[in-house]
């Protein structure tokens, strides 16, 4: 760390006397930091609250999307200092799983102000330091290229055509699950997966640096000409806003749209020695669920291999959130965990992931409970749909 950087990676929380929510800013733009039309939709209602992962942990009111807008608001009129310690603690605290937007009447896009948001307090000096190196670490394509080599991730070579569908290849998922990308492939007909893709750019979107991520989603948008199918919910999002919809689609609606069908169910053993279908759950992508909508196809395709059981809790944040379980890895346990007792109390025998990160970190979460017995184990959807082979028309 350079000196005068600040490492907030793990600032503590900063106890607040709650108090009204105080609107005296709304309106006011002086800074520039922040896109007007966007900060002053809030009306400050308090429907977000209730679905808020870090207001649901301490119930405080700055620790939720309206008291952060609010924040923002101090921060844009000049009440508030630039590198006030609450402005630094609460833009790394939230997690940006966007779940305020799903039930805000006024239509406040939470996510795009986050970003503006990082992009001022994590600029250039300050901000987590490791944010900074994951940064320029996923930009390193030749980095990403050599990561995966040893692991076996889906790759092709030659010349890329338009004419065909391409596998994104995620930045960790190539190293961490390289078994991923390879039943993608599988699963797309045809689909190609070019080795020397780089970064989508989502990293660095929601880490602070919003114009180079914008950058890199164009980049990879040029470099794979034609349909993009991603095996990453997050990653989905993010390249969706720069490349649109139709360029850019997540693989269990580009399953859903192409009528794939699976050979059969996949079975298993039961208590009684009969066999059975396997009890599987999913863990939503809160990027892919709150920012494309996109929660019914997978659901979709888990019900035709196995018997589907729903988590009460499967819409909400694992805790994850892209970089969040390595910026600040005790706050991203404390949101898992009730979620890994309603994993173990709905008696599955996989837990779904959508989405690379997710999977990391229902994986790690697992492994405590695998020790001492219980036969739970996260997997991506892809990896069950494979197995599951594809039925021929």
């Amino acid at each position: 760390m350079r000196e005068g950087d600040e490492d907030v990676s793990e600032l503590p929380i900063v106890p607040q006397v709650p108090r009204p929510v105080d609107a005296g800013d709304h309106g006011v733009h002086r800074r520039g930091i922040f896109d007007p039309e966007l900060l002053d939709r809030c009306i400050s209602c308090g429907f977000c609250l209730p679905v808020c992962p870090t207001y649901a942990l301490d119930k405080d009111e700055q620790s939720s999307p309206r008291g952060r807008i609010t924040l923002m608001r101090a921060l844009e009129s000049g009440r508030l200092e630039p590198d006030d310690p609450t402005l630094q603690h609460e833009a790394s605290y939230c997690l940006g799983c966007r779940a305020c937007e799903t039930v805000c009447p006024a239509g406040v896009e939470y996510g795009p102000m986050l970003e503006q948001w990082r992009d001022h307090q994590w600029r250039a000096g300050h901000g987590p330091a490791l944010a900074r190196w994951l940064r320029w670490a996923v930009a390193r394509r030749r980095m990403l290229q050599l990561s995966g080599l040893v692991r076996r991730f889906a790759r092709t070579r030659g010349p890329v055509r338009d004419d065909v569908a391409h596998v994104m290849l995620g930045c960790a998922e190539r190293a961490l699950f390289p078994a991923v990308s390879q039943a993608a492939r599988a699963l797309v007909p045809g689909a190609d997966a070019p080795a020397d893709q780089g970064c989508c750019g989502a990293l660095h979107a929601h880490n602070g640096d919003s114009a180079g991520g914008r950058e890199m989603a164009l980049r990879l948008g040029r470099d794979l000409p034609g349909t993009i199918v991603t095996t990453s919910g997050g990653c989905a999002a993010h390249v969706a806003e720069h490349l649109g919809r139709d360029r850019l689609v997540e693989i269990s609606d580009y399953l859903v749209r192409t009528g794939w069908k699976p050979a059969g169910r996949l079975m298993t053993k039961g208590a009684d020695g009969r066999p059975r279908p396997i009890r599987v759950t999913l863990q939503d992508s809160c990027h892919l669920r709150n920012g494309l909508g996109v929660h019914r196809q997978p659901r979709e395709l888990l019900e035709q291999i196995a018997e589907y059981v729903e988590l009460p809790s499967a819409a909400s944040c694992c805790g994850a959130a892209g970089s969040y379980s390595i910026l600040r890895p005790r706050d991203s346990k404390r949101v898992l965990a009730p979620k890994l007792d309603e994993i173990m109390a709905a008696e599955v025998d996989y837990v779904v992931a959508v989405n690379p990160g997710c999977l990391l970190q229902l994986k790690q979460g697992l492994l405590p409970r695998r020790a001492r017995g219980a036969k739970v184990k996260a997997v991506h959807l892809v990896e069950l749909l494979v197995r599951a082979g594809s039925r021929a028309e």
